[in-house]
């Protein structure tokens, strides 16, 4: 047991405080106003109570300390001073003679002797009714009635909050009925694990204020408060992004605005979402991590070597940052949408989700076609749905010359008005011949519908039906001719004689 310097005393006092060994601890105080053989129970107890006031209400900087005993004229060192109902108490070492060579820092009498009254006002409140059982047992340096008090704080707050919250959105859910705000929704949808989170780490700050824990259980509780505090502020914001971003899009879709725009704020909902998105996770872990000393030392070290690490840093992320920032870009100026019909690659298919860095393609076969963001920025692409989403689309048929043009009109129209109501807008339907060579002629028609997706389908639909038709008509199928010429005579090379010798289908 060391004793020579107040630095000895103080940390020597604390550790067997802390580690329930209050017979030690009473040696590092003066007793002897106190009689003999009432000091060594009397001991124990005012240990017991100094170690709380010392150890929470009155914070001493250990770097402070005098760890010598200077030129040996320093008698008294004052740790720090606490108030009571009536005025203060000061804290203080005294240096006191064993032996002629030898001498001792500890507690001074007047210290000593405010030591009960320093603990009824700042020690715990309800110490006198448990039983010293609980005060004289210590597991990991918190006494058993510290690990009692954190079981009913821990719990207690979890139901305190359950209940307070459950309160409080009745009473914010009435209110906004009562004033029919549209908002109203999204924000208590959003608040409500997180709003339980927020009440119960203020119930354990409180209730843990209560237990007078040590310094290094009181830094955890401290880390463990605020860290609950910063998740759920970051839950609550992601959560409140994600449901405006669709309570907005369901209050377009509402209103009933053209199908174009509700695709274009879709798209521009969904980046900005993934960007909120990140950026909510990146600073709430940023604020988590920056509670440790260790993180932080690292990061100011960082930021002291940020001009050549900023360098590097930006080379090797250049194309990241690229990509995010024409993820951004598109949400913007909208070459695509979600929902869009496009061509990428030779392959037609909807667009079916944006990302930050690559866009999905849904192809007509259901297969999934991954593009990069900058495609789409970088290179040329067919948008069927850009400006209105009604299209054109032309199905060509090679017939035969002796094909009854009006015949494929006539059914044109009968499969337009009995069978293609759904796909066909009523606008554009039209049949004409575009070419005629020595074998065939080509019919094209022509075809609108609302909708890309819907003129594909209508075009098929019309091919087949006017395959049907010439399956009912064979002559109308192209065929191919051959002349032979018979007879050797003048007269017979003058008049040729034409005949069908052959007649191929082709």
């Amino acid at each position: 047991m060391e004793r020579r310097t107040p630095a000895e005393t103080v940390q020597g006092f604390l550790l067997a405080a802390r580690a329930g060994n209050y017979a030690l601890a009473a040696h590092y105080l003066w007793l002897n106003h106190i009689a003999l053989r009432l000091q060594p129970t009397e001991g124990v107890r005012l240990a017991r109570r100094l170690r709380f006031i010392i150890d929470r209400p009155l914070f001493i900087d250990y770097n402070k300390l005098p760890d010598d005993d200077g030129d040996g004229t320093r008698k008294r060192f004052q740790l720090g001073v606490l108030p009571l109902p009536r005025g203060t108490q000061p804290i203080r070492l005294v240096k006191v003679d064993l032996a002629p060579d030898e001498s001792a820092w500890v507690f001074d009498e007047d210290t000593v002797r405010a030591i009960d009254r320093l603990y009824e006002q700042h020690g715990p409140p309800f110490a006198e009714k448990l039983h010293a059982f609980f005060f004289n047992h210590s597991f990991l340096s918190l006494e058993l009635w510290q690990w009692l008090g954190l079981l009913v704080v821990i719990l207690g707050a979890a139901l305190a909050a359950i209940i307070l919250k459950s309160v409080s959105f009745a009473i914010a859910r009435r209110i906004g009925r009562l004033r029919n705000l549209r908002w109203y929704g999204a924000v208590l949808d959003s608040a409500r694990g997180p709003l339980r989170l927020t009440l119960w780490a203020g119930f354990v700050a409180a209730g843990v204020d209560w237990l007078l824990l040590p310094p290094a259980a009181d830094h955890f509780f401290e880390i463990v408060v605020r860290s609950a505090v910063i998740i759920a502020v970051a839950w609550f914001l992601r959560r409140f992004v994600n449901r405006s971003s669709s309570y907005v899009q369901g209050l377009a879709a509402l209103e009933g605005q053209d199908p174009a725009r509700i695709r274009g704020l879709r798209t521009q909902l969904t980046v900005l979402n993934r960007v909120a998105e990140i950026a909510i996770y990146v600073v709430g872990a940023a604020l988590l991590l920056m509670q440790f000393d260790f993180v932080r030392h690292v990061g100011v070290s960082l930021l002291a070597s940020a001009g050549i690490a900023g360098l590097v840093i930006g080379f090797a992320a250049q194309r990241s940052m690229s990509t995010i920032l024409a993820g951004i870009q598109l949400s913007f100026t909208q070459p695509i949408r979600i929902g869009d019909t496009v061509v990428v690659e030779n392959e037609n298919g909807v667009i079916e989700e944006i990302t930050l860095t690559y866009v999905v393609v849904r192809t007509w076969d259901l297969r999934r076609l991954i593009v990069p963001i900058t495609y789409f920025l970088e290179k040329p692409f067919q948008n069927w749905s850009k400006g209105s989403p009604e299209t054109l689309g032309a199905v060509t048929l090679a017939v035969d010359h002796l094909a009854d043009i009006d015949a494929f009109r006539a059914e044109l129209r009968h499969i337009l008005e009995q069978e293609a109501r759904p796909l066909w807008d009523g606008k554009v339907q039209d049949l004409k011949v575009t070419e005629v060579t020595d074998t065939t002629i080509t019919l094209r028609i022509l075809l609108s519908s609302g909708d890309p997706e819907a003129n594909w389908n209508l075009r098929c639909l019309v091919r087949e039906r006017m395959l049907r038709l010439l399956q009912k008509h064979p002559q109308w199928l192209p065929t191919s001719r051959a002349e032979t010429r018979t007879g050797n005579s003048s007269q017979d090379a003058a008049r040729p004689q034409s005949t069908e010798s052959e007649v191929k289908r082709i």
